[in-house]
């Protein structure tokens, strides 16, 4: 099996733009680790999540958005691997990136960065949109997403692309 500790989980396809990208640093608390103090594995999917999230409110796709669109995204693929674990009380960094796809889906992918600059895990998702009425799924890009990728093609959030 391949580590992808470098290597990207999804390409980003000809002529799109950059992924928009995010960071958030933060701190192992108490209730994150196992009596040795070293950070349960479950708890690697909720740093995701806040990095996910962070990232995807700065775009106009946050929680609230999708709800006020009708619009549901379940993660419907998951993967992560581990190479190095953290701690009680170290410091770490969540970089988010969400891929350009031209599908009714969000491909995000994350690492987990140590203060020294060594990669804790890696992981990707896949979220795809359906009706919350219905729980159809979205055969083609709603209006939020579709907005989102507008604002994204022109350079409105160069920002989130450095």
């Amino acid at each position: 099996m391949t580590r992808r500790r470098d290597i990207a989980h999804f390409q980003n396809p000809p002529n799109a733009p950059l992924p928009l990208k995010g960071l958030i640093t933060r701190r192992v608390a108490f209730n994150e680790v196992d009596p040795l103090g070293i950070v349960w594995h479950g708890r690697y999917a909720v740093f995701f999540e806040h990095g996910a999230a962070d990232l995807e409110r700065k775009c106009g796709l946050s929680y609230a958005d999708f709800l006020k669109s009708g619009i549901r995204a379940p993660i419907v693929e998951f993967h992560v691997e581990y190479y190095e674990p953290l701690y009680l009380d170290e410091e770490f960094t969540i970089e988010t990136k969400i891929v350009w796809n031209e599908a009714a889906k969000i491909t995000i992918e994350y690492r987990l960065v140590k203060l020294s600059g060594a990669i804790s895990s890696s992981a990707y998702t896949i979220q795809l949109l359906t009706y919350a009425a219905t729980g159809e799924v979205c055969l083609v890009p709603p209006d939020m997403l579709q907005q989102c990728r507008e604002k994204w093609r022109s350079g409105a959030f160069a920002e989130l692309q450095q």
